[in-house]
């Protein structure tokens, strides 16, 4: 099996689904973890030399986060509603404590901070909503924690992919810092399909085929991009959601596509 694909399992006595850092991925920015919580149940944590934005994927919570209270945020009760979902962005150098009002779904999306500033409620209503691409290329975007917010390294973000649709397509990559052509991003894909007994196809690969490997996703599975070209197919019938953490040298979302398949762009409809 291949090592960028970390399966779903069943949530340990705490909750935790996936804990995925940067020395478990061999990478350098990105830490991912999942959490499902029984109402009543807490997570807390020290964010030491870390920023993290905590996403209600599902249900409600209350945030305590450096000395800050945010009360029964949340109340998404699928990941494909048609609402954003509650975050809260809690600094380096402070800690935050979550606790479920509801069954919850919890993301908690981690990269290098330096700079101590307010931890802050990111609302739905704060967040760009956008539907990219055409055809089958559609997808519905929630820019959760995009690059023009304040924030030192982190990028979050979630997709809908319809049902026979593709996403991150054509195939891009953003593994080389040659600003302001392309930056350098690790990522994790945090994957949903409705109904959950479906799958999707997700492909990582490079130029050179060094890197080239396709998997089977299913519901709740998380796919790790350390670099290369990253497309994501839904298939018919299935809904596809994801959400996505991105971290680098530089914050800033700049990407090549891949050249073979940059026509399809130019394609008459």
């Amino acid at each position: 099996m291949t090592n960028l694909i970390c399966k779903r399992s069943k949530p340990d006595e705490t909750g935790c689904i996936h804990h995925i850092t940067p020395e478990s991925a061999n990478w350098g920015y990105v830490g991912f973890d999942l959490y499902e919580l029984q109402s009543g149940q807490s997570v807390s944590r020290e964010t030491m030399n870390r920023e993290i934005c905590l996403v209600m994927v599902t249900g409600t919570a209350t945030v305590e986060a450096d000395g800050q209270t945010f009360t029964n945020i949340g109340g998404r009760h699928s990941v494909f509603d048609d609402i954003a979902p509650h975050a809260v962005y809690v600094p380096a150098g402070s800690s935050f404590d979550v606790t479920a009002e509801s069954d919850l779904t919890l993301g908690i999306c981690s990269a290098p901070g330096r700079t101590k500033r307010p931890a802050r409620l990111i609302a739905p209503e704060d967040m760009g909503r956008e539907t990219r691409g055409t055809g089958t290329n559609v997808r519905h975007v929630c820019n959760i924690l995009p690059d023009t917010d304040v924030a030192d390294s982190l990028l979050v973000v979630e997709v809908i992919t319809p049902g026979g649709n593709w996403s991150s397509y054509p195939p891009h990559r953003h593994d080389t810092d040659d600003l302001p052509r392309q930056s350098s991003l690790e990522e994790t894909y945090y994957h949903r399909l409705n109904p959950s007994q479906g799958f999707a196809f997700q492909r990582v690969y490079t130029d050179d085929r060094s890197l080239d490997e396709t998997m089977s996703v299913e519901d709740g599975d998380v796919v790790m991009v350390p670099k290369g070209y990253h497309p994501v197919g839904a298939p018919h019938g299935y809904d596809l959601y994801y959400l996505n953490v991105m971290a680098g040298p530089v914050r800033e979302w700049k990407f090549q596509n891949d050249p073979d398949h940059d026509w399809i762009l130019n394609k008459p409809e």
